[in-house]
């Protein structure tokens, strides 16, 4: 039986209009946290601190965020998401002291957890499985443009108003991604459906999902599938830390880093769209190994650069394989996740993924203080091979929404 048609377009502007507001809003204050903590008297590791506070947030709010989408349903969690980000823009603006300019930081973490759980799941539902992972691949690319416009928009407002600009371009920003997110068109309504199977997984408990029953229900796929995402996004993290230390190691400028940095990012920003149709077409594993693998040699490669323009192909590689990779963990996490519980699953899953995001970082920083920073590197260039032999030996090889997956699952 051929597939229903589906055009990405005709729910294009709600479905990324407010994820590309919300990147822009968030990456617009990326750069200056730290250097706000210091005008508000931190020290340079306190500083350090308060930018991991919306990496906490968001981790402590992954499974609430399941509560307040199933309760109110994605389209208002966004919008409300959205609103708590504006909040968390403006009190950073006008905080008069650390504590509270912390606090600021840390709801910026918790809202990033809920509109994130309420995109991901909403498009799930809405785009038909045989085109989720362009779909998933285009949100997850639209996001990046987002965070990458975010700061030039900060600089063009910090030109006239000083580091507060910044700030005013993620609240401004916010309220434009809570007042488009309010026209995106409501699904069904929360606790809807009929208990149907994730397309690869198998029934649905009978009763209202919980976290604790889903953790239960979907041990397995947390143990194995959710390893290798958690292992995603430790190298992920990782490699955003680890080009401006080895640049800086090798004796390059704030200039030329910052450059390549860029050059880096916007290689990973702009191939979403083929990655995500050939996930679609020849299935998840076809794009999750070859994105960890690409890394894993990336980072193998890193410490032997000892110049600009080895450090320049080293990072474009690194942005090659990261953004070949777009989308690939929602979209895992969309195949999975069952109907009804699919807010419940994914909370749990985005959970993986922030310990991972946290996890890499924290690896490179111990392996370097016991060692070296080559080691560190290496390290995290282990992750990237031990993540290709996950996903390659536990993604099933069908295709979502093909015949043969159906078949899995039936």
């Amino acid at each position: 039986m051929p597939q229903e048609t589906f055009d990405l377009r005709a729910i294009a502007v709600g479905a990324y209009g407010p994820s590309l507001l919300y990147g822009v809003a968030t990456g617009a204050i990326l750069p200056v946290i730290a250097l706000t903590a210091r005008d508000l008297g931190a020290d340079v590791a306190t500083a350090a601190l308060v930018i991991t506070l919306s990496g906490i947030g968001s981790l402590v709010t992954n499974v609430p965020a399941t509560l307040i989408a199933t309760r109110f349903g994605e389209r208002k969690a966004l919008v409300g998401a959205a609103l708590w980000c504006a909040a968390a823009m403006f009190l950073a603006l006008a905080a008069p002291t650390l504590p509270v300019f912390a606090a600021a930081v840390f709801m910026v973490g918790m809202a990033g957890a809920v509109f994130g759980l309420a995109r991901q799941s909403y498009l799930t539902e809405a785009v038909p499985a045989h085109f989720r992972a362009r779909a998933l691949s285009t949100l997850g690319g639209v996001t990046r443009i987002g965070v990458f416009a975010g700061p030039f928009a900060a600089a063009l407002a910090m030109s006239a108003v000083g580091l507060d600009g910044a700030y005013w371009v993620g609240g401004v920003a916010s309220l434009a991604a809570a007042a488009l997110s309010w026209r995106v068109p409501e699904l069904d309504a929360p606790g809807r459906g009929a208990l149907t199977a994730g397309p690869l997984v198998g029934a649905a408990p009978a009763s209202r999902p919980t976290v604790r029953s889903m953790v239960r229900s979907h041990a397995r796929i947390f143990l194995t599938v959710g390893i290798g995402v958690l292992l995603i996004a430790a190298v992920r993290a990782t490699r955003q830390a680890v080009l401006p230390l080895w640049a800086e190691n090798i004796g390059l400028d704030a200039s030329a880093t910052a450059l390549i940095y860029g050059l880096s990012g916007a290689i990973d920003m702009l191939i979403f769209y083929p990655s995500g149709k050939v996930m679609d077409v020849r299935g998840r594993r076809w794009i999750a190994v070859p994105c960890m693998l690409i890394m894993g040699v990336a980072l193998t490669l890193l410490p032997l650069t000892g110049d600009a323009t080895g450090l320049l192909l080293v990072a474009l590689l690194i942005g090659f394989g990261n953004g070949i990779g777009s989308g690939i963990v929602m979209t895992l996490g969309a195949d999975f996740s069952p109907s009804p519980g699919r807010p419940q699953f994914l909370g749990i899953w985005r959970l993986l993924t922030d310990v991972g995001t946290m996890a890499g970082p924290g690896l490179l920083a111990l392996v370097t203080a016991l060692a070296t920073l080559s080691a560190g590197i290496w390290a995290t260039a282990v992750l990237g091979f031990l993540g290709a032999g996950v996903l390659w030996y536990w993604i099933p090889r069908a295709t979502p929404g093909s015949a043969e997956a159906a078949h899995s699952v039936g």
